[in-house]
């Protein structure tokens, strides 16, 4: 069975998550899918499609493995921020409260065996002055995140506390990623 490793994620953070724990994907290929919520599909089903359909797009060259978070406030789903007055509205929506981070997760084996999981965590985010929200507009680093912002960047210091997984939050869950690929019998080379 072959070792190779395709990350379906174009994410420089995913990559950079993998190299912490001594991986370093074969090919980086972004699995290009729709990404657009189901009618009433809730946040946890969405990232769980989304990241067993980015698998399932790449699968047959080797061990595949895909993610994709989906920030949520209840059943809200919250987008990815790609203008100010998205990141803008995003954080005064998370200003003073907890939200969840689901964080799907899909390998596919050479073989076609397929493992998926869904990690949930919780974040807390302290009250913000329009002052806060406006420096942190300032700073660009919402862009392109869901939710609005990245819990490793500036956003780091609205954030008092987490119930659940860090590495889930930037992107991708790293215990279970390695016991998913083990699990499934890819090896680091």
């Amino acid at each position: 069975m072959t070792q190779r490793l395709i990350l379906a994620s174009a994410s420089p953070r995913r990559r950079d998550l993998l190299a912490q724990i001594g991986i370093t994907p074969d090919e980086i290929r972004p699995a290009d899918i729709d990404e657009t919520p189901l009618k009433d599909e809730p946040p946890r089903a969405l990232a769980e499609r989304l990241a067993r359909g980015k698998a399932a797009a790449l699968a047959g060259d080797g061990f595949v493995l895909a993610a994709d978070t989906v920030v949520a406030v209840g059943r809200r789903i919250l987008p990815k921020a790609e203008d100010e007055a998205t990141a803008r509205a995003c954080l005064k929506l998370l200003s003073g409260r907890a939200h969840r981070v689901f964080t799907g997760l899909s390998v596919i084996a050479p073989d076609g065996r397929q493992a998926s999981r869904v990690v949930d965590s919780r974040v807390q985010f302290k009250r913000l002055t329009a002052a806060e929200i406006v420096a942190y507009i300032a700073t660009g680093d919402w862009h392109g995140k869901a939710g609005g912002y990245a819990i490793q960047g500036p956003a780091g210091a609205f954030i008092p506390s987490i119930n659940g997984s860090y590495s889930a939050i930037v992107g991708l869950p790293l215990y279970e990623t390695h016991a998913m690929l083990e699990g499934l019998g890819w090896r680091a080379g």
